[in-house]
């Protein structure tokens, strides 16, 4: 059976995974879409301020950061800087053939902490704790990283 193939419970794993987190980067794009447009505020750029159907009377204070916009923004970034690492890592160790249930642990397990860092940051919870959510879904990835090269290397 070829690895990456849905008759691959592991690639059944990564396919349900990684679409969840491509739904969640999208996802968080369009919020933050949402938020500015909801409060006609957090613009990022000065050409933001060209009147259009959108923004019919722009103002300058638009383009003043906005906690609420900024908020949401800071989670897009902060999911662009760490969903990646989990789509390539997560398909190398699909091909490196771990067991179903390693893989469950560590591709769920990163989902979860994605999205339970991505509450916390919703709620304005400490660094501390979204910290300890990034480092969970951090080590995952290491750990997916480390058994493909392992895998490749032996």
């Amino acid at each position: 059976m070829p690895a990456l193939s849905l008759e691959n419970p592991v690639f059944v794993t990564y396919v349900i995974a990684a679409s969840l987190m491509i739904l969640k980067i999208m996802g968080q794009g369009w919020m933050t879409v949402y938020r500015m447009l909801h409060v006609k505020a957090g613009w990022a750029s000065p050409e933001d301020l060209r009147p259009g159907l959108i923004n019919a009377a722009p103002h300058l204070d638009q383009l003043e950061v906005n906690d609420y916009v900024d908020r949401s923004r800071r989670m897009h970034r902060n999911d662009l800087e760490n969903i990646p690492a989990f789509l390539a890592a997560g398909i190398l160790f699909v091909a490196a053939g771990p067991s179903l249930l390693l893989a469950n642990i560590l591709m769920y397990g990163f989902v979860a902490a994605r999205l339970a860092h991505a509450l916390a940051y919703a709620t304005a919870r400490s660094h501390e704790v979204r910290a300890t959510f990034y480092t969970i879904g951090s080590l995952m990835v290491i750990a997916m990283a480390i058994y493909s090269l392992s895998a490749a290397l032996a």
